[in-house]
């Protein structure tokens, strides 16, 4: 399992998923990769394609809600309209290297948290500040819940070999 903090510390809000990420570091999970990508897009779209069964990114996703909101989505890479593009910093970008790249990214699911301002400057947002627990216990609980799936699944196909 992968886990991918994305944003820029630089702009506020959008420094969210690499916060997240700080936090789920300090007490790593077993079995996953917790990482803050920041702004490489390019290295993350390679890493989606190093073999892990699913991905969970974490961003700041502004989606009209109040600002701390949390989203928990599921993009399909075959929805990605964008042209490929290096040194954008969003994720449309990164599923576009991706499918310029080739290979076959592992299903993604996207932790998202409804930004207040993308200003110059460290600083979160008070409710942006307020999400990043609740966030991190998510992610939490998405990639246990992964790895349950994926071990059931396993018993499946060993009971079937069996057979």
């Amino acid at each position: 399992m992968l886990v991918a903090g994305i944003g820029n510390i630089f702009f506020g809000d959008d420094g969210f998923g690499p916060e997240v990420a700080r936090i789920l570091a300090a007490d790593p999970i077993d079995g996953a990769t917790i990482e803050d990508f920041g702004i490489r897009t390019l290295h993350l779209a390679y890493e989606l394609l190093s073999g892990y069964d699913r991905a969970f990114l974490i961003d700041a996703v502004p989606r009209g809600g109040k600002p701390g909101t949390l989203y928990v989505l599921e993009p399909k890479m075959s929805d990605v309209g964008v042209a490929p593009d290096a040194h954008r910093m969003d994720l449309e970008s990164v599923f576009a290297l991706v499918r310029t790249i080739g290979g076959e990214a592992p299903p993604i699911t996207i932790v998202g948290c409804e930004p207040s301002a993308a200003q110059e400057t460290l600083d979160l947002t008070e409710p942006v500040r307020r999400a990043l627990q609740p966030a991190a216990n998510l992610v939490r609980k998405l990639v246990a819940d992964a790895f349950a799936v994926n071990a059931q699944i396993e018993e499946r196909k060993k009971v079937w070999t069996e057979a």
